[in-house]
């Protein structure tokens, strides 16, 4: 029986809730320190065997809410969330996580180490999972997007989806928890921890053989963006205004070699389905300009449109915004998708687009080697917005040009390296690179979520180990 929290409990409980939650504050929310999110379950999950049930809770219940606070004023003060809905973004990880320390400390009690070890990714993931089907913010608040910087740990993404990074991340530190059970064989705990570490071991070594597939061509690519006015009318001064500095950024780009040239989400606002001085220099500069446009044209639907023009067609080619940021985006969502045509493969996608696993799987399924992604973003989550979108591109296999207001200028390949960025947090940007491509079908964008029903189906077969038998509590 594990002992209650007494007076030599309670030193360790407030330590592990601290330590945990000190985790949770560095490893997660807008600029991640990845190694601390492997590191800020443990002591909560060590804890667990040691208290009683409701006490190893509360642990973890506590300690995610208090690392989760570091998001408060960008929730509260630069998205205006109500408050419930803060609470909601808070607790709903935090309940998670006391349910993986209950399941957790319940196996590891009845003698099942490998089951505890395996139970805290398979819940977390399969709860991650759900929350995305119901979220209309799709993929926000993923664990996986702590990894972005680590190459080789993210390219099982395009095996089993952002969803096998978020396992690698809760199975390293249950397992190493498992470790210090307060009782088991030493036999069963090197299994188990064999186990876990063949597992991440295999991730990693098939990261590292990914990063090695050479790009089979470059395209160069530049990326602008203005910082005010915002959303100006063409049609007024104003507007006018911005697009003579627009055309001068894209002729420097062009100067510089971009073939491809992409501005940011709702630059301008227009009736036209045209912009004629962008159509022009598509032709002079005999380059594709993505640009994003507040669409009026249509009196029974406001459109967050894509405009790309291309120099041997007189219209440009259009895609509207599917996914739309409730309370803040005015318009009416598309539906369709937009390939242009010729080669590379070149798909059209906007901003929160890219939190949504659709817009993945669409162009994937359409062969896709390049999104161009104008954006719009909040100035201080800019990093973090911008590695989203990197992932859907290791996820379904595709490079991405994101050009974002407020945020981040990003040039990523299909294996999420970033090879140019600058910062349009709160100032003018511009950017030229050569961006690798690769004709790319990953595994994940033939099979879908097929590691979330593993994942499932496991965490319902370990619920039912740990239903039977004596209380441990």
């Amino acid at each position: 029986m594990a002992s209650g929290l007494d007076r030599r409990a309670l030193p360790a409980w407030l330590a592990a809730t601290a330590l945990s939650a000190l985790g949770w504050w560095f490893g997660s929310g807008l600029h991640p320190l990845w190694w601390l999110t492997w590191i800020a379950p443990l002591p909560v999950l060590w804890l667990a065997p040691r208290v009683r049930a409701h006490w190893a809770a509360l642990a973890a219940l506590v300690a995610y809410t208090i690392g989760g606070l570091d998001l408060w004023t960008y929730a509260r003060v630069d998205l205006g969330l109500p408050l419930v809905v803060i609470l909601c973004l808070l607790f709903e990880p935090a309940l998670v996580l006391a349910l993986c320390a209950l399941l957790f400390r319940r196996l590891l009690l009845r003698g099942k180490p490998m089951a505890a070890v395996l139970s805290v990714p398979a819940l977390w993931v399969s709860a991650e999972y759900l929350y995305n089907l119901v979220s209309p913010h799709g993929t926000w608040g993923n664990i996986a997007y702590t990894q972005m910087d680590v190459l080789p740990v993210i390219q099982v993404a395009a095996i089993t989806g952002l969803w096998g990074v978020g396992f690698l991340v809760l199975l390293l530190p249950a397992a190493i928890a498992a470790q210090a059970m307060p009782r088991g064989t030493w036999p069963v705990r090197v299994t188990t921890t064999a186990v876990a570490l063949s597992l991440v071991a295999v991730a990693l070594i098939y990261g590292v053989f990914r990063l090695q597939a050479p790009a089979t061509s470059v395209l160069r690519i530049g990326l602008a963006s203005l910082e005010k006015p915002v959303q100006p009318s063409l049609s007024g001064a104003a507007g006018q205004a911005l697009e003579v500095r627009y055309a001068s950024a894209i002729q420097r780009l062009a100067s510089e070699g971009a073939r491809i040239v992409v501005i940011p989400e709702t630059s301008f606002s227009t009736a036209s389905p045209t912009v004629p001085a962008f159509a022009q220099l598509a032709r002079q500069q005999d380059l594709i300009l993505d640009t994003g446009i507040d669409f009026k044209g249509d009196p029974q639907a406001r459109r967050n449109m894509s405009m790309a023009f291309q120099p041997g067609l007189a219209m440009p080619a259009t895609y509207n915004k599917h996914h739309l940021l409730p309370g803040l985006d005015p318009y009416t969502p598309g539906q369709t998708y937009r390939m242009l045509d010729g080669t590379p493969r070149i798909g059209l996608a906007i901003c929160k687009d890219m939190d949504f696993h659709d817009i993945g799987h669409a162009y994937a399924s359409r062969g896709a080697q390049l999104l161009l992604v104008p954006a719009d973003d909040f100035t201080v989550d800019g990093w973090l917005h911008s590695r989203m979108s990197i992932m859907r591109g290791v996820e379904s296999g595709f490079a991405i040009a994101r050009a974002a207001r407020k945020g981040r200028l990003t040039l990523s390949d299909d294996r999420g390296r970033v090879l140019a960025e600058a910062s349009s947090e709160g100032r003018d940007a511009e950017l030229v690179g050569d961006l690798p491509l690769r004709a790319t079908r990953t595994l994940y964008a033939r099979w879908g979520d097929w590691f979330v029903w593993l994942n499932l189906a496991l965490l319902a077969t370990l619920l039912l180990v740990a239903l039977p038998g004596r209380r441990t509590d």
